[in-house]
């Protein structure tokens, strides 16, 4: 466990910082389309505190038990969450809906910015491809022969997965996903009020945890290796 160490110190800095501009990208969209909530709740910031404060367990304590006991050191999972007025979603279903997309397009943008930084280290030799991959992180880039290129290495190549991760999960048309709540952006506000209803039963986010955790792992691997391919053109 020791070893692992500073790979899961790597992880935990990403996830939270991650997780923190996921939740802070909702709640910055709901402010700007009119729901405040989150925004009296101090989480239109980048300070992790407020995220952590809301959510310690799923911000904290899961992300580094699953790392180190149900994962085996190649990756975390856990959650974050940032409040919002259920009667201002009602009131505008497609202003919640683009407050939802809000968040799995920073993580989008995430993977955009560290594929760039891994793409300038390729080419001034800084990073290499790698060659043979022990864990998931290792499959990204590997570092070449400059000053601190392991640690940088293993930042961004943990950025660009996770932030893979992140964004395909959350963007998933199942409940309680914020692909969920995308969905409004493709219907009438009549159908957006009775899905809105349909979407309020516990029952159903339990059944779309389920149906996600087994149809995850299909759709990242094809999305995985189009995404390394796009990172490895030309070299």
């Amino acid at each position: 466990m020791a070893e692992l160490a500073p790979l899961a110190a790597a992880w935990f800095v990403v996830f939270v910082f991650s997780t923190t501009l996921h939740e802070a990208a909702h709640a910055w969209a709901a402010l700007r389309l009119g729901d405040p909530t989150a925004y009296l709740g101090g989480q239109v910031s980048l300070n992790p505190g407020p995220h952590i404060a809301r959510e310690p367990f799923g911000m904290v304590v899961v992300p580094l038990l699953s790392f180190f006991l149900l994962t085996g050191g190649n990756w975390m999972i856990g959650w974050a969450s940032a409040p919002y007025d259920p009667t201002w979603a009602e009131r505008h279903p497609r202003r919640s809906a683009w407050m939802a997309l809000a968040g799995p397009v920073s993580n989008l943008l995430l993977v955009l910015l560290s594929g760039l930084a891994i793409r300038v280290g390729l080419a001034t030799g800084y990073f290499v491809p790698p060659e043979v991959a022990t864990t998931f992180t290792d499959a990204v880039v590997a570092p070449g022969t400059g000053a601190g290129a392991q640690g940088v290495a293993t930042i961004l190549a943990v950025t660009f997965l996770l932030n893979l991760v992140l964004f395909l999960f959350n963007l998933l048309p199942l409940p309680p996903m914020d692909g969920s709540a995308v969905v409004q952006l493709f219907l009438s506000r009549n159908a957006a009020l009775a899905y809105q209803s349909f979407l309020r039963q516990p029952m159903w986010a339990f059944v779309g945890l389920l149906l996600a955790w087994r149809i995850f792992g299909a759709l990242f691997a094809p999305l995985f290796g189009f995404s390394i391919g796009l990172l490895y053109i030309g070299v």
